[in-house]
């Protein structure tokens, strides 16, 4: 019998966020034994809240609860995107204004590690400046931690952000950096392979009418709001893609993806913030992360059905 992977979540919920914290509560393969909450497609007190929620409906109130970074390493003026994830996060979805939850100190963070050692997983689907400061404060600590997964980046594919970068990235690149240099047993999910993670109305149709799962109710609403950004966004698409769900499918699914071994890097400068790249020139060294470039979208969209309904 194969154990659930220990799963330590930092996110930004947000809606592919949310999307992506269902499926690793309704996941048998995963035991999530914390989400740590930031900034990004919402404030760190509305991500934080979001997630709350999404704990109380799963009935999952024991799960940690760890405030993380308000905001990037270089501060800039922090832009949240209401058109793509509402104004609290979760497409129209307003978490209830009287909601009860408790939080846990950052160093929660230690605890866990040293608790689970090389059974913990760590996935980031938001920006990186929380994880960034996990690895400035406990840096012995984080060598005991089995691997780790970014949602982040877009190599020699359009940003998502800009025309270079992807949001992740580009939120705040100095920290994205220091953990590429510094994390091992990375592997990186860019726009390459989470742009074509797209989940179709018919698809959504069908999972309310055939789900059993606490999160039923929601999905159409976020759904249909999600969808109608992207269709602004990208004219013609046929559903909405849920970039973060894929960070955590590779995790147990490494076989949906295609990748290339590279070192990356982001670009810190104005001009071209937040863009990733690799140096693939026929004299260079490949590297030791793990970047996924290709989907199989087929593969995909079974095993999203198989946790879903």
């Amino acid at each position: 019998m194969t154990l659930p992977k220990k799963i330590l979540l930092f996110c930004d919920p947000g809606i592919d966020d949310s999307l992506a914290i269902m499926y690793a509560l309704l996941d048998p393969g995963f035991e999530l034994v914390g989400i740590v909450t930031s900034y990004g497609n919402v404030s760190k007190e509305q991500a934080t809240a979001n997630t709350a929620y999404l704990l109380q409906l799963a009935g999952k109130n024991d799960i940690p609860i760890i405030p993380g970074a308000a905001m990037p390493v270089q501060q800039d003026d922090l832009i949240y995107y209401p058109q793509i994830h509402g104004e609290n996060g979760i497409g129209p979805i307003q978490p209830p204004r009287n909601l009860q939850y408790q939080i846990y100190p950052f160093d929660t963070i230690r605890i866990m590690i040293e608790r689970y050692g090389n059974e913990l997983i760590i996935v980031d689907t938001g920006r990186t400046t929380t994880l960034a400061t996990a690895f400035i404060l406990y840096h012995e600590q984080i060598k005991m931690v089995s691997a780790f997964y970014l949602m982040g980046g877009a190599f020699f594919v359009p940003g998502n952000i800009t025309a270079l970068a992807e949001a992740n990235f580009f939120g705040d690149p100095t920290s994205t950096n220091f953990i590429l240099k510094h994390a091992h047993n990375l592997t990186i999910t860019p726009l390459n392979v989470t742009q074509h993670a797209i989940i179709t109305p018919e698809m959504v149709n069908y999972l309310i009418q055939n789900a059993e799962n606490p999160f039923s109710l929601l999905m159409k609403p976020i759904f249909e709001y999600y969808y109608a950004a992207y269709k602004g966004l990208v004219p013609g698409i046929s559903g909405a893609p849920i970039h973060d769900l894929v960070t955590l499918m590779v995790v147990k699914n490494p076989t949906i993806v295609d990748y290339l071994h590279y070192t990356a890097k982001v670009i810190e400068d104005e001009g071209a913030k937040g863009m990733s790249y690799i140096d693939i020139r026929p004299t260079s060294q490949t590297g030791k992360t793990r970047i996924a470039i290709k989907l199989h979208y087929d593969a995909f969209i079974q095993e999203f059905f198989n946790i879903m309904c």
